[in-house]
């Protein structure tokens, strides 16, 4: 009995004994996250690993997760004794998103709560979730106490080396250029979201972060200390103009930002929900209010358009002649002359049957950006002042700018105005901002956020001229895969540069770009020169999905992607290759038994010509497209009766 006994203890205290006790896999079981400890014992310093099975084959997508967080009473790291592991969860939940990529979504996952203490017994729990399609960590403080300052936390991802990944310089205001890299050595800060390939191509997943709340700041990516290694890092003491702190303060008990990364084939990255997954359910009980749509938008093509009331007017007439819902008065609608002032392009714009949404500069000392109307939004009496003077004049929502933090105080600034705005029935629009963290579903008023080197930057120098087409085609992959992206596409004139996308291109961009608020950036006669049936497509296309799918693509390269609205599917495809291709579509997303009667508008002989072609599909065709250079097509299939 004590030779049995004693070969038991040294089993148990082989190295990896202990990961398999802490091991959470997936409900489809491709993915499994392990506890490990790099000492091989109870105590000390821990890590994840994640592995990926596809097929049966296993691929180790990441090595080392490692964990930890320094607290400024103590820390939570190098000394950490493992307590135990809780009992396997399911976590099964349905919810109904108002807008995005799909309206019916599943919160399910398998859940672990690993039990850890420190060598003052100060308690820090990890819990873990594996998903079909990704895994989740956060950490929790369970006891009581504080205010305590969190002075650096941990986690950082270790990267195989070989791995291919598109990252992003980080800027305040998330509109950098993602960039595809084999091994760079660059270090610096990243923005997030962060895509990576495994070195042998069977993994794909990309980083983020969500459910960032009042308790703490956002954070960014970080491989200045290991060029292999992207830590968490808090902002840059300099950013909003040096106001409010780097470290966020918390009180207990308390649980951090869910750490996520979508995991799987590209069409398991394209089609995730997972940053909502994760994220609080509404707090808005009556939602009818909160519609999804396109907008008119008259600052891409006149800068200071709004100061102009025959623009503003004539952005008007472009929504209604269209079935735009909305459209924006952006900066300076406090200067407006040519004819009439904001009451009378209120006026007007109400005696269409349009909705008008206002631009505000979010002011105070965190931006030099005196752009007006300024400071209108910055306290909760300012916000309750204007919105009550907004809900008279029948304003449907806001358009915030310049937010060029993602500290705690203005993660709390985001948060009130939502919750403002939500009293006054009221839509938000984040501009100049951070990217989603999951808010849209918390606060379902918020429709869209920009976060994004968009069409505005055919403006700002010659740039996107050169880079939009290859631009294009990674941002389904990365920066849209995480929540609603107003690019402010669909330009097919040119503004202050030109473009070098089709007109092909730039259709689809309707349909690849989700964005609960989709402002259409064109001057009128871009959209009522078109042809009948590209005009009639743009009249058409919904604003919020039931349903979204993968067809096909490479970041960089091409993407392909279907999207439902009821019975009818569009379908939005573009490349970014120099030279002329054709493209197969397979239908076989389609139901069984249904025939469609398509639509299909591609390019014509040159980039500035569409040709539309009318058949019948079902799940069994593939069609042949042909796309021009840096062209593309769009589609609208609806079921034969």
């Amino acid at each position: 009995m004590k030779r049995n006994l004693l070969a038991l203890l040294l089993i148990v205290s082989l190295p990896g004994v202990f990961a398999q006790k802490a091991e959470v896999v997936s409900p489809n079981k491709k993915i499994s996250v392990s506890v490990h400890n790099r000492q091989n014992s109870d105590k000390g310093e821990w890590y994840l690993k994640v592995l990926y099975n596809n097929n049966g084959t296993s691929t180790e997508a990441i090595p080392d997760i490692t964990l930890g967080l320094s607290r400024s009473d103590q820390d939570y790291q190098t000394d950490l004794k493992f307590i135990k592991a809780g009992k396997i969860s399911l976590i099964t939940e349905q919810y109904t998103a108002l807008h995005g990529k799909r309206r019916l979504c599943s919160n399910s996952a398998n859940e672990m709560v690993i039990y850890f203490e420190n060598p003052d017994k100060s308690k820090l729990n990890l819990i873990i979730r594996a998903y079909n399609d990704g895994l989740a960590f956060r950490y929790e403080f369970p006891d009581k106490g504080g205010p305590f300052v969190v002075k650096d936390e941990f986690t950082a991802y270790e990267i195989n080396a070989g791995s291919r990944r598109w990252l992003q310089k980080w800027n305040p205001a998330n509109e950098g250029l993602y960039t595809g890299m084999n091994d760079d050595n660059t270090q610096q800060s990243w923005g997030y979201p962060a895509l990576f390939n495994t070195p042998d191509n069977a993994c794909w997943y990309l980083i983020h972060e969500s459910d960032v709340n009042r308790n703490y700041c956002g954070s960014k990516l970080s491989n200045l200390q290991n060029k292999s290694k992207y830590k968490i890092t808090f902002p840059d003491a300099k950013d909003g103009n040096g106001l409010g702190e780097s470290t966020p303060t918390i009180n207990l008990p308390w649980k951090s930002p869910w750490r996520v990364v979508i995991m799987g084939s590209l069409a398991d990255i394209v089609e995730s929900t997972l940053i909502t997954d994760v994220s609080p359910p509404s707090v808005i009980k009556n939602t009818g209010w909160i519609r999804p749509g396109l907008v008119s938008w008259n600052y891409w093509s006149s800068n200071h358009g709004t100061r102009d009331y025959k623009i503003v007017c004539d952005f008007a007439d472009l929504a209604a002649g269209m079935d735009w819902p909305y459209t924006l008065l952006d900066w300076e609608w406090d200067s407006m002359g040519n004819g009439g002032n904001l009451e009378d392009a209120l006026k007007y714009i109400h005696s269409l049957g349009v909705k008008p949404l206002m631009w505000y500069n979010s002011g105070g000392p965190h931006t030099n950006v005196r752009s007006t109307p300024r400071d209108r939004m910055l306290t909760h009496e300012n916000r309750v002042e204007e919105f009550t003077r907004l809900k008279k004049l029948g304003v449907a929502g806001v358009k915030i700018d310049f937010f060029e933090s993602e500290k705690q105080n203005m993660i709390n600034y985001y948060l009130d105005i939502l919750e403002d705005a939500a009293a006054f029935e009221m839509l938000v629009y984040f501009h100049g901002c951070l990217v989603p963290r999951g808010w849209e579903r918390t606060y379902p008023n918020l429709m869209t956020y920009e976060g994004v080197r968009g069409a505005e930057w055919y403006n700002n120098g010659p740039d996107l001229t050169t880079t939009a087409p290859e631009h294009n085609t990674v941002l389904p992959f990365i920066r849209n895969v995480v929540g609603p992206m107003d690019y402010t596409p669909v330009t097919f004139t040119n503004s202050q540069y030109p473009h070098i996308t089709s007109y092909g291109h730039e259709l689809a961009l309707s349909v690849l770009f989700e964005s609960g608020l989709q402002h259409l950036a064109d001057r009128p006669s871009g959209y009522y020169n078109l042809p009948d049936a590209a005009r009639t497509f743009l009249k058409e296309v919904p604003a919020a999905w039931d349903d979204t799918k993968y067809l096909g693509g490479y970041p960089g390269r091409d993407v392909i992607i279907a999207r439902q609205k009821g019975d009818t599917w569009f379908i939005g495809g573009i490349s970014s290759e120099r030279f002329e291709r054709t493209r197969n579509i397979s239908f076989s997303f389609l139901p069984d038994g249904v025939n469609y009667k398509i639509t299909l508008i591609s390019d014509g002989i040159h980039d500035k010509e569409l040709v539309t072609r009318y058949m019948v599909v079902d799940k069994s065709s593939s069609v042949s497209v042909r796309l021009l250079r840096r062209g593309g097509f769009a589609a609208k299939l609806k079921p034969l009766q």
